[in-house]
């Protein structure tokens, strides 16, 4: 399998769990972050020059041949008909994370595809087409699934290189920021890890001349946050003196939901409700592996964990099944 380019490591993480069909909020957020990783991945790749203190790009560069389609996408509006634009790297990345919606939209479609033709990528019924409402209603809609394995790969090297000691790689650094910006830091650690992480980061932008460079810059919009209204992370000061301005009070950006799914009878065994759960969402295309046993499982379905719940609905005739509730990492 050939080697991911920082974009693509970046988008497996952030178009997982995405809606595929529509430009929802967070997938806006998601966007720009991964327009701004294809800078940082040109950078890495040292396709600008230096002069003085800007990153110079030449009009040329879109013309080589062995030119990721995607990175064409993001660069070729930002030279607009100039032969060369230039900038600070905060410069570049804000301007690459400001394109329009159709920009966006069209970067979407083309680094998903490069994604999908190695089958690191598919596009599945969205979870809450298992959901009892749902399902009766008929709505249709899909999400990307990030390949399971690859998804882990990528999640665990990030979690082994910055929660463990030893060296961080210039990637590494760059996918950090990017999670930060993103609103996915939470997808990889759980709120225990994230003041390691924070202490990791507050290390590097003191000694790493590259996190010194990128960890003050701030893309995100407070606005479309705000939107989302996702605020069940507790908000917390941490007590690290944080020189690069790192805060991880925000908020989480949400792609996992609360799914109730109905069954053909009251089950008093666990083992045989977590069949039928089992049934419906891998005849909708899901992923499922049980991580704990009990009374109150522990799945993972694609690449989110849920308990799964026993309850009933009650109205007329009361409705058994199980409530799959996102886990929240402590």
């Amino acid at each position: 399998m050939t080697e991911l380019k920082l974009a693509q490591n970046f988008s497996m993480i952030a178009l997982n769990a995405q809606n595929s069909l529509h430009m929802t909020t967070v997938k806006k957020v998601a966007l720009r972050c991964m327009a701004a990783a294809v800078i940082l991945e040109a950078y890495l790749d040292s396709i600008f020059t230096q002069t003085e203190d800007k990153l110079i790009l030449h009009n040329d560069i879109l013309d080589q041949t062995n030119i990721m389609p995607y990175r064409k996408i993001i660069l070729k509006p930002l030279l607009h008909k100039n032969d060369e634009a230039g900038g600070k790297l905060e410069w570049w990345l804000k301007k690459a994370s400001m394109l329009s919606n159709s920009h966006l939209i069209k970067f979407e479609h083309t680094i998903a595809n490069s994604l999908k033709q190695t089958d690191l990528l598919q596009e599945i019924p969205n979870l809450l087409g298992c959901d009892l409402y749902y399902n009766s209603s008929g709505v249709t809609i899909r999400e990307y699934r990030s390949n399971v394995q690859e998804y882990t790969r990528i999640a665990e090297n990030l979690r082994a290189e910055l929660l463990e000691d030893g060296a961080v790689t210039d990637e590494t650094i760059c996918m950090i920021w990017l999670l930060r910006e993103s609103g996915c830091m939470h997808d990889l650690f759980s709120q225990n890890e994230l003041e390691k992480v924070a202490a990791r980061m507050d290390q590097l932008y003191q000694r790493d001349s590259l996190a010194k460079a990128v960890f003050p810059i701030r893309i995100h919009r407070g606005i479309e946050i705000a939107i989302k209204g996702f605020l069940h992370m507790k908000k917390k000061i941490m007590k690290i003196p944080f020189a690069s301005g790192v805060n991880f009070a925000f908020p989480v950006l949400e792609r996992s939901q609360s799914v109730f799914i109905d069954t053909e009878a009251w089950f008093s065994n666990a083992d045989k409700r977590l069949d039928d759960v089992r049934a419906r969402l891998e005849s909708n295309g899901h992923a499922f592996t049980v991580l704990q046993e009990g009374q109150i499982p522990l799945i993972k379905i694609d690449n989110i964990v849920y308990m799964a719940i026993p309850q009933a609905i009650y109205s007329r005739v009361p409705i058994h099944g199980v409530r799959l509730l996102p886990k929240r990492p402590i």
